[in-house]
């Protein structure tokens, strides 16, 4: 879903990004809201007023993934569908630089290859472009911090997206409510297929997000990650074979060394949770063992005792006729 959503947006046209972008936000809350009502899940709004910290951090999310949606809306509807999709590629080795800088991490040896071609990357298509990759470095840096806000939060995929729209909703009802009194606004004044494609806008957003979310508790995390590079892949080919964007040498070149970086990764991340898998698999066999070892000493004592008890009522019951000595 994530991957086919470049055919979606321009079906809003007339409407502008930051419209579409204003609509995304009262509808998603709208959806949201419907789901947590039928699930009757809100005892998390009370525990949330009650942390000042966590309502500022989803102000952030909510801020950063505001700027993430609506320059994703408009680089599709302005024909930059090819670069948007290069920003979610870009998207997991701006991921890791901001751990080792933010978070302090030690990156191994392929971590460090893979990062360091994505970063060669970017030098050549911002010399193939004439420019930095603007719109693709935006998309990588806002999802990446909206992803490390996220983690430090720590409450459910729908919950989130709830919280994060109400921070939203009320801006983009006012505004939404501005364009309709200057009589610019689209929604109704298309027919109804448009208004319910506007309305539509929350069921894009909330639906591929719900069966990630869904999807992360089922999937191992390593498979996960790899799925998440088809919704740039799609993007990617819709640009190419049905936007007909154009793909010079240079951008082919860049785009290349971003694949290289990820294949790096991609490669560094399976070995390392096999790894890790053999070195569990390898604790739980000496777990078992010990525990074997430890319920067979035990079971040689029971044994032991109860062999010398028989002994001495056999040896009591054979020794009846003899005086007992002093």
């Amino acid at each position: 879903m994530w991957g086919l959503v470049p055919l979606f947006w321009p079906l809003l046209k007339p409407a502008g990004a930051v419209e579409i972008l204003a609509h995304r936000m009262v509808w998603s809350l709208a959806l949201v809201g419907i789901a947590l009502l039928a699930l009757r899940r809100w005892g998390w709004i009370r525990e949330l007023l009650k942390q000042p910290r966590k309502l500022g951090l989803i102000a952030i999310a909510a801020t950063v993934i505001t700027v993430n949606w609506g320059l994703y809306i408009w680089a599709v509807n302005a024909g930059q569908v090819v670069e948007a999709s290069l920003g979610y590629f870009i998207n997991p080795l701006v991921t890791i630089a901001m751990g080792v800088l933010l978070l302090k991490e030690r990156l191994r040896p392929a971590q460090w290859a893979a990062v360091g071609t994505g970063f060669a990357a970017v030098v050549v298509l911002a010399v193939g472009y004439g420019r930095p990759p603007w719109i693709s470095l935006i998309l990588a840096f806002s999802f990446a911090v909206y992803g490390l806000v996220k983690k430090k939060v720590n409450i459910g995929g729908l919950e989130s997206l709830a919280a994060e729209t109400a921070v939203q909703f009320l801006p983009a009802l006012a505004y939404l409510l501005w364009l309709g009194s200057q009589g610019t606004g689209h929604f109704g004044t298309e027919g109804a297929g448009h208004a319910a494609l506007l309305a539509a806008t929350g069921v894009v957003t909330a639906v591929p997000l719900v069966c990630f979310g869904a999807a992360a508790i089922r999937v191992p995390l390593s498979m996960l990650g790899l799925l998440q590079y088809l919704a740039p892949v799609f993007q990617f080919g819709l640009g190419v074979v049905y936007f007909h964007e154009a793909m010079p040498p240079e951008r082919w070149a860049g785009f290349s060394l971003v694949w290289l970086a990820l294949t790096i990764l991609t490669w560094d991340a399976l070995r390392s949770a096999r790894r890790t898998r053999a070195e569990a698999a390898a604790l739980r066999l000496v777990a078992a063992e010990a525990a074997g070892a430890e319920a067979a000493g035990v079971e040689a004592a029971a044994s032991g005792t109860t062999g010398t008890a028989a002994e001495a009522a056999v040896a009591g019951t054979s020794g009846t006729s003899r005086p007992a000595r002093p």
